[in-house]
């Protein structure tokens, strides 16, 4: 694999890496593990691997000029965490082709609490790749307290190291 080296391209391959290990590391763990309740986030590792996955889908609408693009969110099914799985990598499929669809200055008009608000398509670009990272971090910390071993790795700094460019 030959490495991204545009930083949004980056984000993206990265983002894609990253969730691919956090499912690794779930896929071993029953639905109590998966839906016990923390006192952080959204409280539970499933609970946080959909709702990233929301706003993945979401936000892939907003790029897409989708009328409701957030009306998926709105689910609360449980789902086994290899559908999760499954649905994020289709979904990170879609949002890279939005993002790559168009100018980083193109602009994205949506209502969101009463209020008309304009997004670039460069920002939703970096706030979907930073949202999804923070939540990784919390299901991490979950992990964590559930006594996973070996925590996967989780930075641009690692997936770096693991794809290095040729010299």
């Amino acid at each position: 694999m030959k490495p991204a080296t545009r930083p949004d391209l980056v984000l993206l391959e990265f983002d894609t890496w990253a969730n691919a290990r956090l499912f690794d590391a779930c896929e071993l763990l029953d639905n109590t593990a998966l839906d016990r309740e923390f006192e952080m986030g959204l409280g539970s590792i499933r609970k946080s691997l959909l709702h990233n996955l929301g706003a993945m889908i979401g936000w892939t609408g907003v790029l897409q000029k989708v009328e409701d693009p957030f009306a998926g969110m709105r689910e609360e099914n449980a789902h086994s965490i290899e559908e999760i799985r499954a649905t994020q990598l289709s979904a990170s499929k879609a949002f890279h082709a939005a993002v790559l669809t168009g100018s980083f200055d193109d602009t994205m008009t949506r209502e969101r609490e009463e209020k008309t608000v304009v997004f670039t398509r460069g920002g939703i670009c970096a706030h979907v790749m930073t949202h999804s990272m923070h939540h990784r971090a919390q299901c991490l910390n979950m992990l964590r307290h559930l006594g996973v071993d070996g925590l996967p790795e989780n930075s641009v700094f690692q997936w770096m190291m693991a794809f290095p460019p040729s010299a």
